[in-house]
């Protein structure tokens, strides 16, 4: 890759302030004012500083003007300052960091260059295909470090020295213990891609053992729809006066983005679930459920009810995953059944309809299920079912977005003749499961029960399992 000559420095057009954030006491951390409508608009990247060879692959994948969060993040960003960007998911949250990343890659090229780290490991590959996108005319080689893959052949990618590792954090760290010859000592930027999920107890140790294998010397970015303050996890990701851009209101959902409730009896809301993809039956939708084993058991009664449905879940292989997630992608099936692993980040453009069939025990977790629709400007339905024991969390959700949302409407004597063919799906999947685990169960003395119930149980109450998994 041939380093190109320093970029000009960028035009100051935007006219707010920076002003200390009091809560953030031992940071010089600094917030932005965002008001795009009283500042000069910018029409290209250009303008933004950014180089010919980065602008031409922007115009390439078809941006062509920046988006909001990419118009305020890259003047801070290519100045070399941390950041902490807050911004709608669907927004350009990706481009916003991995265009200052190449830039500085091009003006000092080396490898290991650049790691972002990724809570999942379907948007770490959606990640990794972004920059592989962006940099295809510089040369830029990306490897991606996820669990479910074939780790000898990671570190044979690690081998040929990338200058951008895209990962989830156990996998990285599995690969800085045991991949002979690997280390992130020269690293140049740190990339916390939803970062409220990272930043919690959940990657605490990884990331503490990450922390500690990379220079402290670097340029480190925070990125996500949703962002707790607290200091603690401020100074555990070690930024150095960082700039903290919001581009939408703390938990905010895009205007574009229609969205409704139904208050449903627990005993009906498969007939409710059935009724509305029946009257949307020309739309791509996720539908999120609380559990992994719900996902399969839902996905087998819309089957057996004609409809085009698939599950992800974090119970599924790599494999498995990816292979459900392309095929909906591709159109084989119109309804991804998922659990919350699929609601972050992931960009599937033609989805026209979000359903919480479940509703998400923490209210921000309702902010990235919908952000699934109305991406990038696209308009999009969320409808929430909920039954009398979900009442609480979804008030939750109305008070943390700050609005009443409206009801959707239905005609309650035409979900009530669902019943019957409803019951009827329920009992050839219940059969079905039984049967494709009968052999594996026989050999522990298990008659089957256990799994069903699982569902069944969850489906009743509003409330899982101490076994089910939540992924």
């Amino acid at each position: 890759m041939d380093p190109l000559a320093p970029a000009s420095p960028h035009p100051s057009f935007y006219s707010s302030k920076l002003r200390p954030c009091n809560s953030c006491h031992n940071h010089s951390l600094y917030h932005q004012d965002m008001n795009m409508e009283d500042d000069k608009e910018v029409s290209s990247f250009k303008e933004l500083g950014v180089c010919e060879q980065l602008v031409e692959a922007c115009d390439n994948l078809g941006w062509k003007t920046p988006s909001k969060i990419q118009a305020l993040v890259l003047p801070h960003a290519l100045e070399g300052k941390d950041l902490i960007g807050l911004a709608q998911t669907g927004s350009g949250k990706t481009g916003a960091f991995a265009i200052p990343i190449l830039q500085s890659l091009l003006e000092n090229p080396q490898a290991f260059y650049a790691c972002v780290l990724s809570p999942t490991r379907e948007l770490a590959i959606q990640i990794a295909e972004q920059f592989e996108a962006l940099g295809s005319g510089i040369g830029v080689k990306c490897t991606v470090l996820v669990g479910g893959v074939d780790q000898v052949q990671q570190s044979i990618s690690l081998g040929k020295r990338p200058h951008i590792i895209v990962a989830t954090p156990g996998r990285l760290v599995d690969h800085l213990s045991n991949t002979k010859g690997f280390s992130l000592r020269t690293l140049k930027y740190l990339v916390l891609d939803e970062a409220d999920r990272l930043l919690n107890e959940d990657f605490e140790k990884v990331l503490d053992d990450i922390l500690s294998a990379i220079p402290r010397e670097r340029k480190t970015y925070l990125y996500s729809a949703t962002m707790t303050k607290k200091v603690q996890k401020l100074q555990r990701a070690c930024l150095r006066n960082p700039v903290k851009i919001e581009a939408a209101s703390k938990y905010s959902t895009v205007d574009t983005l229609k969205q409704q409730y139904r208050f449903v009896p627990a005993k009906f809301k498969d007939c409710y679930l059935i009724y509305i993809l029946t009257e949307m039956s020309g739309c791509t939708s996720m539908v999120f459920t609380r559990t992994c084993e719900a996902t399969r058991f839902l996905a087998l009664v819309l089957r057996n009810l004609g409809f085009r449905a698939i599950p992800i879940s974090g119970q599924m292989t790599q494999t498995k995953r990816l292979g459900s997630l392309n095929k909906f992608k591709a159109g084989e099936c119109n309804i991804l059944i998922c659990t919350d692993v699929a609601s972050r980040g992931l960009d599937i453009p033609s989805v026209d309809m979000v359903i919480n069939y479940d509703i998400p025990t923490n209210s921000k977790d309702y902010i990235h299920r919908v952000g699934r629709t109305a991406r990038a400007g696209r308009s999009g339905v969320a409808i929430s079912l909920v039954n009398q024991y979900e009442l609480e969390w979804y008030l939750q959700i109305e008070k943390l977005i700050g609005k009443k949302l409206p009801e959707f409407e239905a005609q309650e004597e035409e979900v009530y003749l669902l019943s019957e063919r409803v019951s009827e799906a329920k009992r050839i999947s219940i059969q079905k499961i039984k049967e494709e685990g009968g052999n594996k169960r026989r050999r522990s003395g298990d008659d089957g029960e256990e799994e069903i119930q699982k569902y069944i149980g969850s489906n009743k109450n509003g409330k899982s399992s101490k076994k089910t998994k939540r992924k």
